[in-house]
């Protein structure tokens, strides 16, 4: 993706699911109208969950989803099906797509039950409406509509039934833009080291500056080492420092009290309507004992680096700030356990490559658990005894 497109963590996800040979791959291309889905008429010809960011209208930017289908069988079958469980968590607006000549079955009313239970929207698309004669089809449903994805029959009007689902509400807050006011300036804090992605900002680095810019704001960008000159050389105080996590410790101890300091990690917990409940897990850090297991997760993928944040730092930090031997397990990507017993706290990077549902989806499934649940600069303040000064932006919200 480019640095000019819409992130897919801020795009509405699409998902479509059905059994085995009801058209859902086809019914996919025809609204995308891309072959972004191999069809064939042998069952199961979609083996792993397709994925594709791209523009639909009347949508907009969206990720579409294809999936196995629900009905597959075998050691392997299951493993396809719990992959499709996996997807519901991120998706945004379900599409079932039930073959109209076969009809309902019990899987349909499974995923039916998985839809309304996990309160995700969504549509009942009867395919291959164009074998049966129109006078054969009773009235659709409320939530349903008949289409041919042969024939490209009502495939306008699902893409608009989609659309209409997909319009959710604005977040509750922006990332920065209401802490601020014009022509104020915001410090950043950027580290540029081996774990750096060469030649490129990271996505939470470049949504902030792009909210401060539309907030009028002023931002100026530095590394960790250069804070303190920067402070000293901008000639007047700044209404804000923020700084990746993982510099936390030295960006504390280089910007005066009187400044507010804050991490990107944070304001997104905050963006995406995580952070008290965050706030709230940190706490757990102190009640940790011997042979303790902490579960640590990203939600991207990314080659490790010698000093890696989530698989070194912040292990080798809870084991100095505890004092215990503790146990780690590590997930990456879309990859989240279901059952989460064995833990006695979930550590979260910012999720920035996550879209709402699925970081709100992990914290119902840690929090229904009862195990507690924190993101990376929340921990790491925590640790380094400053995390009520990194929440004092947000002027006692938290």
């Amino acid at each position: 993706m480019s640095l000019n497109s819409t992130p897919s963590a801020n795009r509405v996800h699409i998902g479509f699911f059905g059994r085995r040979n009801a058209g859902k791959s086809s019914v996919v291309n025809a609204v995308t109208g891309q072959d972004l889905a191999v069809v064939s008429e042998v069952k199961g010809t979609t083996t792993d969950p397709v994925q594709k960011a791209m523009e639909i209208l009347p949508m907009g930017p969206v990720v579409v989803i294809d999936t196995p289908g629900y009905d597959d069988t075998g050691s392997l079958g299951e493993l396809r099906v719990k992959k499709t469980r996996q997807i519901l968590n991120k998706t945004d607006v379900a599409v079932l797509v039930v073959d109209a000549a076969a009809g309902m079955s019990g899987v349909e009313e499974e995923l039916l039950a998985l839809f309304r239970e996990k309160q995700i929207p969504y549509v009942v698309a009867w395919n291959k409406a164009d074998l049966k004669d129109a006078e054969e089809l009773p009235p659709p449903g409320e939530g349903e509509i008949y289409v041919s994805a042969k024939t490209g029959f009502q495939i306008w009007e699902l893409k608009e039934k989609i659309a209409g689902l997909a319009a959710g509400e604005e977040p509750e807050y922006k990332i920065v833009g209401d802490l601020i006011k014009p022509l104020d300036l915001v410090v950043l804090v950027v580290p540029i080291d081996s774990a750096a992605p060469k030649g490129r900002l990271i996505l939470p680095q470049q949504q902030t500056i792009r909210d401060i810019l539309e907030s009028d704001a002023v931002a100026v960008v530095t590394k960790e080492h250069e804070l303190k000159e920067t402070l000293r050389r901008l000639g007047e105080k700044p209404a804000l420092v923020v700084t990746d996590s993982q510099a936390f410790e030295k960006v504390s101890a280089d910007t005066p009290e009187d400044i507010l300091l804050t991490s990107f990690s944070i304001l997104f917990a905050r963006h995406k309507g995580n952070l008290r409940t965050a706030v709230e897990g940190a706490s757990a850090i102190d009640a940790l004992q011997d042979g303790d297991k902490v579960l640590i997760s990203e939600g991207c993928t990314h080659h490790r680096q010698c000093d890696d944040i989530g698989t070194v730092k912040i292990p080798r930090w809870l084991g100095e700030y505890t004092g215990k031997k503790l146990q780690f397990g590590f997930t990456s990507g879309g990859e989240f356990p279901e059952d989460l017993s064995e833990y006695k706290l979930v550590i979260h990077c910012g999720g920035c490559m996550l879209n709402e549902r699925e970081m709100k989806y992990r914290q119902r499934s840690a929090k229904g658990q009862g195990v507690p649940i924190t993101n990376y600069g929340i921990a790491i303040a925590h640790m380094h005894g400053i995390l009520q000064r990194s929440l004092a932006c947000f002027h006692g919200e938290y």
